[in-house]
């Protein structure tokens, strides 16, 4: 591993030399024209030929209506691939897209943090069945400084993009032409991105760390799904009394099921800060809770009688029926409490820091993405017996080959090797 580590170093620090700065090019629609957006089912069968009729990997962006909508749905879909050019799909007038899916079988996928896009395209039948190549994980691997999207278009290609509709409602209808060449040049350059990010991956030695990266990212990205999802409430550390915890309970799952229901973002109608106030004010009459000031706002006002029923439940609750302030720990406790409670734990995770901070710098990528702390933190509060046990441990917790072949040298050392330097205690 030293020897694979130093020559990894020699790669990295070859390519670390300075890049002479280049003036980016302003990019504001795409080279060949703004696409006709995809809307009937006679442009979507012309779409599927056209895509058939390209070669070498499709690139995929979609466009969701985040802090508008209660759902995470596609409203856009962009695709673009070379011998067909780019596209774009409003998903919301299809019932299905079985036709795409059956043209992209056994084509490679290029996306930008294909985590965000791969369930909503998900939802709409588009699920990839060949190799998934991430943009922004390849310039993680890499080291690079500035992993989005715009940024590693401009480092790598000199191309300066718009990026003012990141945060618009793509559900708003029709698209502004503005929005729809924004959303057509996030795939625009994608494949000339993938083919340079690739060749930098393998001149760096991290291909085959990529590919397990990409297909981690293929078979896990799925919904979360929480548990009391009602708990991570802004404003909870107010919080103080289990009857207090019932009314935010109670608020947040009647507030859910009304965003759910009209597909508005919970926060549109009612906010968290709002909620916590309905939880500490102590108030429990009707009369006392309709003085509350946000009661009188237009979003508000609108579903009052269900957030004050809401409280009024929660306060009527016998105690048996009361949350738990905390959900009980099922892990290890926070690090700033380990050097008082098992100081040899300390020891462990403070040596496995410092190495595993050294060993990302040698490798030239983030020390977060050689493993997540969490995955360190588990093992070095309750280790395993032995070696192949803790390579089992790390499997267990997703971590990759790569990733257990240069990070379990550094834990074995921290958990059989390092007591035996300490000092006996007087």
């Amino acid at each position: 591993m030293s020897d694979q580590i130093e020559s990894l170093e020699e790669v990295t620090d070859s390519q670390s030399a300075e890049v002479p700065e280049v003036e980016s090019i302003r990019v504001t629609e795409p080279r060949e024209g703004l696409p006709e957006i995809v809307s009937t089912p006679e442009q979507l069968a012309k779409l599927v030929v056209a895509i058939s009729g390209g070669t070498g990997p499709v690139a995929l962006d979609a466009e969701r209506a985040s802090g508008f909508k209660y759902s995470q749905r596609a409203y856009l879909i962009q695709l673009r691939r070379k011998g067909s050019g780019s596209h774009l799909i409003d998903p919301i007038l299809f019932a299905n897209l079985n036709s795409l899916q059956d043209a992209l079988q056994g084509v490679d996928w290029i996306l930008h943090a294909a985590s965000q896009d791969l369930v909503c395209l998900a939802e709409v039948g588009l699920i990839p069945t060949a190799n998934v190549f991430d943009t922004e994980l390849a310039g993680r691997l890499l080291g690079l400084p500035r992993v989005g999207l715009g940024p590693l278009i401009e480092t790598q290609l000199g191309f300066s993009l718009a990026k003012e509709h990141s945060a618009a409602d793509w559900s708003t209808r029709p698209l502004p032409e503005s929005w729809l060449n924004y959303a057509a040049l996030d795939v625009e350059f994608l494949i000339e991105l993938w083919e340079l990010l690739e060749a930098q991956l393998l001149e760096a030695q991290k291909y085959e760390w990529a590919l397990q990266e990409f297909d981690h990212v293929k078979r896990t990205t799925a919904p979360i799904e929480r548990v009391d999802p009602w708990r991570r409430t802004s404003g909870m550390h107010v919080i103080r009394r289990p009857r207090e915890m019932a009314v935010i309970r109670e608020v947040w799952h009647a507030r859910d099921e009304i965003a759910r229901e009209q597909d508005i973002a919970a926060g549109r109608i009612l906010s968290d800060s709002h909620i916590v106030t309905l939880a500490s004010s102590g108030l429990t009459k009707e009369s006392e809770l309709k003085t509350l000031s946000f009661m009188h706002l237009r979003n508000v006002k609108r579903h009052a009688s269900t957030w004050i029923e809401a409280t009024l439940r929660a306060h009527g609750l016998p105690d048996t029926e009361l949350p738990a302030l905390k959900l009980p720990v099922t892990g290890p406790p926070a690090p700033r409490n380990w050097e008082v409670r098992n100081p040899q734990a300390w020891r462990r995770l403070e040596f496995s820091r410092a190495q595993l901070s050294a060993v990302a710098e040698k490798l030239g990528l983030p020390v977060e993405n050689l493993m997540t702390p969490d995955t360190i933190r588990r093992v070095l509060w309750a280790p395993p017996d032995n070696v192949v046990e803790l390579n089992q441990v790390l499997a267990n917790y997703n971590a990759r080959p790569w990733q257990i072949e240069i990070v379990s040298p550094v834990l074995e050392t921290a958990i059989w090797d390092l007591d035996k330097e300490q000092p006996s205690e007087q």
